[in-house]
């Protein structure tokens, strides 16, 4: 029988799950950026919020959570290093600081 069986997929209440949680994230991602209190560090906070929700998508949507691991390791390298070129192209132009 094949790796992706019935029984490897989410049921769908916990898609539904995972997609009230994403929305949940995006109003919070909205609400913090009109907090001005948050000016400082508000960058660092939508980038972890980013990350969450992309994660989120990752390992259900995408199916990275039941896909072998030779195959999740080779997308998150990928996404290692467009992380890191997008992070060090931010501090090169000074696009941290409010």
């Amino acid at each position: 029988m094949s790796r992706h069986s019935a029984e490897s997929h989410p049921s769908t209440r916990l898609y539904v799950a995972i997609a009230v949680i994403l929305a949940a994230l995006t109003a919070l991602e909205v609400m913090v950026f009109y907090i001005e209190a948050l000016a400082p560090v508000l960058i660092p906070i939508l980038l972890v919020m980013m990350a969450a929700k992309f994660a989120l998508v990752a390992m259900f949507f995408m199916h990275l959570k039941s896909d072998g691991p030779v195959l999740t390791a080779i997308f998150a390298w990928g996404v290692f290093i467009a992380t890191a070129v997008v992070v060090g192209l931010m501090a090169i132009f000074g696009k941290f600081g409010a």
